[in-house]
């Protein structure tokens, strides 16, 4: 435990690094989550041979392939982090973002290369994936080997609202752009966020270039202490491999499933479920995070406190009790009460129901584009999710075709099992009418009503869910920090940081959509963060230390 006494005001020198580390990670998350800020123009552009429903599912998953790399990421760069250094890796890292992301904004589409486009796209996700996995630890241990003791919960929260105003970057320009090119946003006007990027590349590798190398890395190579094999010390000794364990199931694995579902799977819900426009949903989640987002510092600057532990464990237990859905705290519920008011009063009134055999229903799910779903029971549930329609599946008699009923009225459905191609689509398109009909019928709007929205109550619930992020997202660089020696530190944090954000956080759009597209509740797919954070409370609370007055030096 240290001893050190409190610590002096921030430096010139200090607040240099925590802004031009800052700086240089916003541009990097800028050109990492414009993917995802476009995933519905990117599901026309590059999946377009797909129905809308797979198409909206097959992008989403592209847009987490960027994450599933993340890991491997973690694993390359951590280690060169620690045999060269901080400063250099992470200077890679930026160059290999800002190029992917300027040739994602030159890529040609479906329509003209065919399937060469989602293919070359995925792979340049997959790029920058890999350079977000040695970015985001170069960043909190460059200030956190800074950062004088009882301070690094501060400093560090500066490099936690990266991610969030990275987010809230792609989504300004988004907006202005799409405004200035109006009617062409859709066919060439996207393009234009991803073009200007190469812009805020080249500002953050100057910036880069200009910072000095971590202190704490330089003492240890003067030294000769350097770690010589990085990988091997980090997850080849139990000692050091049982925290990294900790570490993800006890804190990242949680807190990453918290973020997500406070952006993004919010913005999805809003635009996907709730059916609001695109404009209005971006500028409604612009404005959360811009009231939000300092409470990352204040949540940092309250851990070196009070401790990080509470905060983050406090901001799981608040999620989970407010995610589950159909309680009179339910925050999903009240998004749809004040979004789309009518949806609600039409699944309260003339609720709707597929009865089908339910041995003929398969998993909603169609990731590559080539799974057919023929029998009568998935048709009808495809055209359900494609209206964002929540329903209910009662089980049906043995080989009988699905039945849907919504409100009262009954649409037999039909197998497409052996029917021509001329014959299929027709049948297609008037069972696609029938049901919206019906639904049209039964009060399910086939769009929000602006009218009807209660936009400061949205915004309320909406920055709710940013402050969540906020407490568990805020004070956890600093935790992973000093969990690890210096040796190894950055290899260490990396891998179980990239591993929650990339696999628990970064799948859950796709995750979470899935559910919801199997299931027919619209707050089916909740359950997936409820139960990620929930198993990280009950590991965290009982297994994690506490590291606000840890040495981070001690083991050196």
């Amino acid at each position: 435990m240290s001893t050190s006494t409190k610590a002096a005001p921030m430096t010139a020198e200090e607040r240099k690094v925590i802004f031009a580390s800052s700086l240089g990670t916003v541009f990097e998350w800028y050109d990492f989550y414009l993917y995802g800020s476009l995933a519905a123009v990117i599901a026309k552009q590059f999946f377009s041979g797909l129905d809308a429903g797979s198409a909206f599912i097959f992008a989403l998953l592209a847009f987490a392939a960027g994450f599933i790399v993340r890991p491997f990421g973690a694993l390359v760069f951590g280690r060169l982090g620690d045999l060269i250094g901080r400063k250099y890796t992470f200077l890679v890292t930026i160059l290999l973002m800002g190029g992917a992301t300027f040739i994602v904004g030159i890529l040609p589409n479906y329509a003209t290369i065919g399937v060469a486009a989602p293919v070359i796209l995925i792979a340049l996700r997959m790029l920058q994936g890999l350079a977000l996995g040695g970015e985001y630890g170069g960043a909190a241990t460059y200030v956190a080997e800074h950062a004088p003791h009882g301070k690094r919960g501060a400093y560090t929260a500066w490099i936690q609202t990266t991610a969030t105003l990275g987010l809230f970057l792609s989504l300004l320009v988004i907006l202005f752009t799409r405004e200035f090119t109006g009617p062409d946003f859709d066919v060439w006007g996207w393009r234009v966020p991803f073009i200007a990027s190469i812009a805020l590349l080249a500002i953050s590798v100057w910036i880069r270039l200009s910072m000095n190398e971590s202190p704490a890395f330089k003492k240890m190579k003067e030294e000769g202490k350097l770690s010589k094999a990085p990988l091997s010390e980090s997850f080849g000794q139990w000692k050091n491999l049982k925290i990294v364990i900790l570490a993800l199931f006890g804190l990242v694995a949680g807190q990453a499933v918290v973020w997500y579902t406070g952006q993004f799977y919010a913005l999805f819900y809003l635009t996907q479920v709730l059916k609001v426009d695109a404009k209005t949903a971006n500028l409604l989640i612009a404005a959360s995070l811009v009231i939000g987002t300092p409470f990352f510092v204040v949540f940092g600057a309250w851990s070196d406190k009070i401790g990080r532990k509470v905060i983050i464990m406090s901001g799981l237990l608040l999620a989970i009790i407010t995610y589950i859905p159909n309680t009179p705290v339910s925050v999903f519920n009240a998004l749809t009460h004040f979004a789309n008011p009518a949806l609600e009063k039409a699944m309260a009134t003339s609720p709707a129901t597929i009865t089908a055999d339910v041995n003929e229903c398969t998993f909603q799910f169609n990731p590559t584009g080539t799974a057919k779903f023929t029998s009568s029971c998935d048709i009808a549930k495809q055209v359900m999710a494609s209206n964002s329609a929540s329903y209910s599946t009662i089980p049906g008699p043995a080989g009988g075709t699905a039945v849907v009923k919504i409100g009262d009225t009954e649409i037999t459905g039909y197998s497409a099992k052996g029917m021509a191609p001329a014959d299929l689509k027709a049948k297609d398109a008037e069972f696609k009418k029938q049901i919206r009909d019906a639904l049209n019928a039964a009060g399910y709007p086939a769009k929000a009503d602006p009218s009807q929205i209660n936009y400061v109550a949205v915004l309320l619930l909406l920055v709710y869910l940013v402050i969540l992020v906020t407490m568990v997202y805020g004070p956890i660089a600093a935790m992973l920090v000093e969990m690890f020696p210096t040796r190894i530190r950055y290899t260490s944090m990396s891998l179980p940081y990239h591993i929650g954000n990339g696999w628990f956080g970064g799948l859950l759009p796709t995750i979470s959509f899935a559910l919801v597209a199997q299931n027919g509740n619209i707050y089916y797919g909740l359950w997936y963060p409820i139960i990620i954070a929930a198993m990280t409370l009950v590991i965290g609370t009982l297994f994690v230390k506490e590291t606000k007055d840890v040495d981070i030096y001690a083991r050196d």
